[in-house]
């Protein structure tokens, strides 16, 4: 049984786990990103090094960043994290190989390797949490690119104009996101104040910029209707999304995370009606569509199966 150690880089938190590749968190050390980059990297070496020996390090951490050089490249969640060798760092401080991806990618081997992708040779993760970024399993291993940016699902157009996301009016991020949500649902009740009735979510027009993707749901959930309808189109624009990539990739499941995983009793009818119009048949039919299963253990797991797929791919080359 191999030893593995996991680093997950977040815009809030970090988190250093050892584990094996069973997928079992033996260990956890967790600490505030609230700290320059000089600082951050100092604690997780610290951290890694009071974690022991080990077989390999697998690194999860947001985009843009580059896997083959093991460089992180100015992700919008790390200021500061600008073209830092991350895997050098690491590798020269401990001896261990050491491995980079980008947290999409990551959470797709998690999911592949011990959760609802398990079993399956073709498979895609959908992250559908602060944004919608993709990881790709194609023929039994992770497709990264040419530059390591493919899965970058959250840029395609939707529509010609809309809710805002990875810098695109329309996008699939933009309807599809913590944050196109939040769009939505300001711009619906903004339109509802106007016309003199009061938002189930949203107490008063002074508190438009308080409306999170969160209290929607939670107004859904209770059944009320405006915040049914919200979730109803984010739904409807997932599913259409999710069209496209079975048409192209023809995969034999796509694992949903974070607000589907939650979310899925309000997303999911809609969802299955796009999907019904716009995918091909069969190809729908030779797919499942599934919450992710790993929970909260998503992020920690994910940089342990970074580890283990770099090994891997080490022995099999």
């Amino acid at each position: 049984m191999k030893n593995l150690i996991g680093v997950d880089i977040g815009g809030t938190k970090i988190a250093i786990v050892k584990g094996n590749e069973n997928g079992e968190i033996l260990e956890k050390i967790r600490f505030e990103n609230d700290l320059t980059p000089q600082k951050a990297i100092e604690k997780i070496l610290v951290s890694v090094e009071k974690m022991g020996s080990a077989d390999a390090i697998g690194i999860s951490c947001g985009g843009p960043l580059d896997a083959k050089k093991g460089l992180i490249l100015s992700p919008p969640n790390l200021p500061g994290w600008d073209e830092i060798p991350i895997v050098s760092l690491l590798e020269n401080a401990t001896g261990i190989p050491t491995f980079l991806q980008n947290d999409a990618d990551a959470c797709a081997l998690a999911e592949w390797k011990h959760g609802a992708g398990r079993g399956c040779d073709s498979m895609i993760f959908l992250t559908f949490g602060t944004g919608m970024g993709a990881g790709l399993i194609l023929d039994g291993k992770l497709y990264a690119g040419s530059s390591g940016a493919a899965g970058e699902v959250g840029h395609i157009a939707m529509e010609k104009d809309g809710p805002v996301g990875y810098g695109k009016h329309g996008s699939f991020e933009g309807f599809c996101s913590g944050g196109g949500i939040r769009q939505i649902a300001i711009a619906k009740a903004a339109a509802q104040f106007a016309k003199g009735s009061v938002p189930s979510f949203c107490e008063n027009p002074n508190m438009l910029d308080s409306i999170t993707a969160k209290a929607v749901a939670d107004c859904a959930n209770e059944g009320k209707a405006d915040a049914i309808e919200i979730y109803k189109e984010c739904g409807y624009t997932l599913g259409r999304g999710i069209a496209i990539l079975i048409d192209l990739l023809n995969p034999q499941r796509i694992v949903i995370g974070s607000i589907y995983a939650r979310s899925q009793a309000l997303l999911e009818s809609s969802m299955t009606e796009a999907l019904k119009k716009e995918a091909l048949p069969a190809s729908l039919a030779n797919c499942r569509i599934l919450p992710a299963a790993l929970g909260e253990a998503l992020g920690d797991i994910a940089a342990l199966s970074v580890a283990q797929n770099g090994l891997e791919r080490r022995i099999g080359s």
